[in-house]
Parts: structure tokens; sequence; C-alpha cells
């Protein structure tokens, strides 16, 4: 899972490495710095912290984890907001930078970041996020690593723009949490999503010319065999594609060497949104996979939403997705 959003409390989290944003002074802070400094040992982690001393705004170093469920602690020195024109976004920027390359340097094949100086320091959620994730796109596309980050609220941001205004009102307009029986018998719902409104019988193929042993004979492509069919048309190689997709190279591989690999929805999404497919090709690329966007699924309406647009920022469709509580795209091992 080279990249996901998460609510959780960081303490909790697995990972090879914690990142936690230190107090500059070798003193044990508030919020997350405190959190962690009680579920790794105060007495450990504050002797490690003070082998370091001073941490400048911007500086990172690291020290064990000791009872963390993690191999390192790597602590981070915030920026604390001052409006914004003194440095913060290129301070904040570096913390995750650093940690990153910390990480790679120690071996680690997991990193899981805070919303780092958004609590005291005051750094706005919105700005902390969009800053966070912009560097965390560009390391994961030169590296491989997982990254995850913990937000301990889910609401305690609020994404901004046009885009997202656009989607929470689509949502409101046509989610409705109703049964699928009851949904599938509204007049005209089966024509916005393209569903079939007759069953495929051998009777209505032999109406059609087509004997049900020819149809079985010459079944249509599988979802491998299209996907690849589609990345070799993309003219992307195959290391972009999965990137893109925010799917591991494990399961990518997977994919191309275990027979009738069936994808769950969120893979068969996830390379729908990578190779940037129209609506009618990425909905003939799930039903490859036996999978369909339901109009009673919120994150189906999100999906279907962005890729109607023509929008295919993996990035910003998964932040929606979390605002809305669901599951991000791709992100799994």
């Amino acid at each position: 899972m080279p990249f996901q959003i998460i609510r959780n409390d960081i303490t909790k989290v697995k990972a090879d490495a914690i990142v936690n944003t230190a107090n500059p002074e070798v003193a044990v802070g508030g919020g997350v710095d405190s959190a962690i400094y009680k579920a790794a040992g105060e007495a450990e982690l504050l002797a490690e912290r003070r082998k370091i001393g001073f941490l400048a705004p911007g500086e990172v170093e690291i020290t064990p984890a000791f009872n963390l469920d993690a191999k390192y602690v790597i602590h981070v020195s915030g920026p604390l907001w001052n409006g914004g024109n003194h440095g913060e976004f290129d301070i904040l920027k570096k913390c995750y930078e650093r940690a990153l390359k910390l990480a790679l340097e120690n071996g680690c094949e997991s990193i899981a970041f805070p919303l780092i100086a958004t609590g005291a320091y005051g750094f706005p959620k919105d700005k902390a996020l969009q800053i966070a994730t912009s560097v965390i796109w560009q390391f994961l596309f030169e590296n491989e690593m997982t990254v995850i980050l913990v937000v301990f609220d889910q609401k305690a941001f609020e994404l901004s723009g046009k885009v997202f205004s656009d989607v929470q009102g689509y949502i409101d307009e046509n989610y409705v949490e109703k049964s699928y029986q009851r949904e599938y018998s509204m007049h005209g719902r089966r024509e916005l999503w393209h569903v079939p409104t007759e069953n495929l019988t051998p009777e209505s193929l032999e109406k059609e010319g087509v004997s049900l042993d020819k149809l079985l004979d010459s079944p249509a492509e599988s979802f491998q065999e299209k996907l690849f069919w589609l990345i070799d048309k993309s003219g992307l190689d195959d290391v972009a594609v999965y990137k893109k997709a925010n799917i591991s190279k494990k399961v990518f591989s997977d994919i191309k060497t275990k027979k009738n690999y069936k994808p769950s929805k969120k893979t068969a999404v996830a390379f729908a949104i990578a190779l940037e497919l129209t609506i009618d090709e990425a909905e003939d690329l799930l039903q490859r996979a036996g999978i369909a966007l339901s109009p009673s699924n919120k994150f189906d309406l999100i999906v279907g939403y962005y890729i109607r647009h023509g929008i295919y920022d993996m990035m910003e469709i998964n932040l929606t997705l979390f605002k809305n509580e669901q599951e991000c795209i791709g992100a799994i091992q």
C-alpha cells in the first residue's frame, strides 16, 4: 500500500518508522509528542532525545522506537505558524522530505506521519495537507515505500476548492440510502448507469442469431488481457502505471503472473484512473472483473464523478474519499 490516509491514533499504527512532531528543545511537548513518548516509554525515549539536543525547525533526527510497534521514531521539528510569510511552507516541506529520506537511508519499508505542525503550532490543516500529499506523492514516484498519513479526526480539516464543492453537491443530490431493490425499481435509473434492462438468456441470444455455445467458445478479453492492452496503448511503462495507480509492485506482479486474477473494486478503479480512461472505458474494464459502479454507493459516486469529468488526480480523489469516510483507492499490498 504505497500511500494511504487513515483515521487513527499514530501510536497504534504499525510501521517501521513513526514520525514525531518534536519540541525543538529537549522536552516532552503536548499532543502527538506527548502521546508518542508515553507509548514508547518516556524515560528511554527522552534519554535518546537528549543525545540529539536542540532541533531547529525543519531538522529531523532518528532514535529507537522502544515500546512502539516500530523500529524507529523520526523526530521532526515543525514550523510555528506566523501568517505564512516567514518561511513556514518551505520548512514544513523540508520536514516531510527529510523524514522520508532518513527513513529510506535506514532501510525502512513503511513510515507513518501525523499532520505535522497542525496542532499547537497552528499550521492551517488544509495547507498542511496539501504540502504533505504533494511531497509524499513525489517521493513515491521515485522510491518504493509504504507511507501512511494518520489523521486523528477526519473531520478536523476541510477540503476547499470548486471541484470538491461540486463533488459534495453531486453526492448530496445523487446518494440515497435505499436498498438495491428499491433503487433499481426507480424509472430512468437503469439508463443513467448503463445497467442492462433484460437478462442475457439463451433465448434472447438465439433471437440475436448468436448461440450460447458459440458465445462461450469465444469469450471476451479478461480483465488482465484488457488491462495490459490498455497499458500498451497508453505508452506508459509498467512502473509508471502501478505508481500512478497507487498500487504496490507486488500486487502488479500478481496481476501479471497469476492466471484468472480477480481484482478488488479498489484495484480495478485504481487502474482506470491511472490510465485516464473515459467512463465508458472504465466501466468496460470493471465489467471484465465482474464489477460495476452503483448509484447507491458513495465510493462509486465519487469515483464516477471524477472519471466523468476527466479529473485523474489520485491524491485529490483519495482526499475526497477520505473526507466522505470511504477507503482510499489503491493503497493495498
